[in-house]
């Protein structure tokens, strides 16, 4: 009788921890804790840029009823691999940071991107730049006009292998332009091919310093990453020919190269950045909070997360006119996609 009543205890004990486990798991994948985790690239990880994300956290903690983390990273691959393995449940990140974590993770999906001042997506975009230093123009000129020609042998910095603007848009173009080469992007990596050398800022602003401080001859990086510690000094934004002017007061890195100018020799257009979710962390019911959140106008009239255009402040995104978050699908980014695949 004693040994019975023993098994059956032991029974319901086992059945009470197992039931218990598998309400653990479910809240796992259903995005029941708590908290949600947010992931950022290096070039959104910046101290001039936490007032930015605080606010977006707050805007989602508000309409979640959940504490929001961010976490910060140094490294392109370390930002996706911590959405792709469960370790977050939002990112935002680059339209080839999207792609290679959705090729990796089915279950991350796009929330939203910034419009650009129609407040749609038909102008949603910013701008990938090949940059040389002024003094150095007339290098990469041929007949008074910049020209890829001119870019062998030359000391070369990417962003990240894993960055649209800073790597895979410049890398497609200058391919495509060296076509009698059949050059790779693996070829692009390294020194040998075509460049003498090739860097990896890191992200955008390590980029652009490698240029500045006479690490590399030509630097790919964007505008909407550099634009907190850059001005124009000569022409127009986004124009190739027009020189721009490290600020004075430029934040880390730009404080070791400040009053330092620069060139854009190229400049491309390329897909807004989107913010997307693991959707077996997050669940469906977060995704739709933060998706109609992120899409008000709450947001898009929050002055920490869309700085007004003549605003001294660091922002990720600026408010000339209409700019907002709006709803994406997975097949506007194709374009980018079919870059990679080229």
């Amino acid at each position: 009788m004693q040994k019975k009543w023993f098994l059956s205890v032991v029974f319901l004990v086992v059945t009470v921890m197992l039931a218990a486990c598998s309400e653990s798991a479910e809240g796992e994948e259903t995005g029941s804790d708590d908290v949600i985790d947010i992931v950022w690239y290096p070039n959104e990880s910046g101290n001039d840029l936490k007032t930015a994300r605080d606010a977006i956290g707050d805007e989602i903690a508000e309409a979640t009823g959940k504490e929001v983390e961010h976490h910060l990273t140094t490294d392109y691959a370390i930002a996706i691999e911590t959405i792709v393995n469960n370790n977050a449940d939002v990112a935002f990140m680059g339209a080839q940071g999207y792609i290679e974590a959705s090729d990796q993770n089915d279950a991350i999906q796009p929330i939203v991107v910034s419009t650009g001042p129609s407040g749609t997506l038909d102008d949603a975009m910013y701008h990938s730049w090949l940059a040389v230093k002024v003094e150095d123009q007339d290098n990469y000129k041929v007949g008074g006009e910049f020209s890829l020609d001119t870019i062998e042998d030359t000391r070369f910095s990417f962003v990240s292998n894993s960055s649209t603007s800073g790597f895979v848009v410049p890398s497609s173009t200058i391919i495509g332009h060296f076509s009698d080469k059949d050059l790779s992007e693996e070829d692009l990596m390294e020194g040998g091919p075509l460049f003498s050398q090739v860097l990896f800022g890191g992200s955008h602003q390590g980029s652009a310093v490698n240029l500045l401080n006479d690490s590399a001859d030509i630097a790919a990086f964007c505008d909407s990453c550099v634009n907190n510690y850059v001005e124009v000094a000569e022409g127009e934004e986004n124009t190739v020919g027009s020189v721009y002017r490290v600020k004075d007061d430029a934040e880390e890195p730009f404080n070791t190269v400040t009053g330092s100018e620069f060139m854009l020799m190229s400049v491309t257009p390329v897909l807004n950045a989107p913010f997307v979710a693991n959707m077996d962390v997050l669940g469906q019911e977060d995704y739709d909070l933060i998706q109609e959140v992120f899409a008000s106008d709450v947001m898009a009239n929050n002055e920490d997360v869309f700085v007004p255009k003549d605003s001294d402040a660091s922002g990720l995104f600026t408010k000339s006119d209409q700019e907002r978050f709006v709803p994406v699908e997975d097949e506007w980014f194709n374009p980018i996609r079919e870059l990679s695949q080229n």
